[in-house]
C-alpha cells in the first residue's frame, strides 16, 4: 500500500462551523438570531492517556481539527454569555473519516 494511502487511512478530525446566539434580546423575522463566533474549542480525550487538543475558529466561526479516533468531551477556553455552554459537548471521531460538525454555542441572552 502507498504511504499516501495508509497516511489517508489514519487521518481523522472535524470541521464544521461555531455560531452563537441568540446574540439580541428579541429574535426577528429577517434577522439573523446567531451569529459566527471566534473562540478556542477544547477537545478532552479521557483514558489512559488523557489529553486536550485545540482548534481556534476564524472570525467567520469555521474550525479544523486533526484528532486521533475516540470519544471527546467538548468546551470552550473563553466564556461566551452566562458560561461555556457549547452543544454537542460530547463528540465521536471516526478511524480515518473527517467529519463535518457544527457547535452552537447558547449565550444565555433571553
Amino acid at each position: 500500500m502507498h504511504l499516501i494511502a495508509m497516511l489517508a487511512i489514519l487521518v481523522s478530525g472535524l470541521h464544521g462551523t461555531v455560531t452563537r446566539g441568540p446574540v439580541t434580546p428579541v429574535c426577528r423575522q429577517g434577522q439573523p438570531c446567531r451569529g459566527p463566533v471566534q473562540v478556542t474549542l477544547l477537545f478532552r480525550r479521557t483514558g489512559p492517556t488523557p489529553h486536550t487538543y485545540r482548534a481556534r475558529s476564524t472570525a467567520t466561526g469555521v474550525y479544523r481539527i486533526a484528532l486521533p479516533a475516540g470519544y471527546y468531551t467538548v468546551t470552550t477556553a473563553e466564556k461566551i454569555g452566562i458560561g461555556r455552554n457549547i452543544r454537542p459537548q460530547r463528540v465521536h471521531v471516526r478511524v480515518g473519516h473527517e467529519d463535518m460538525l457544527n457547535f452552537v454555542i447558547d449565550t444565555g441572552i433571553r
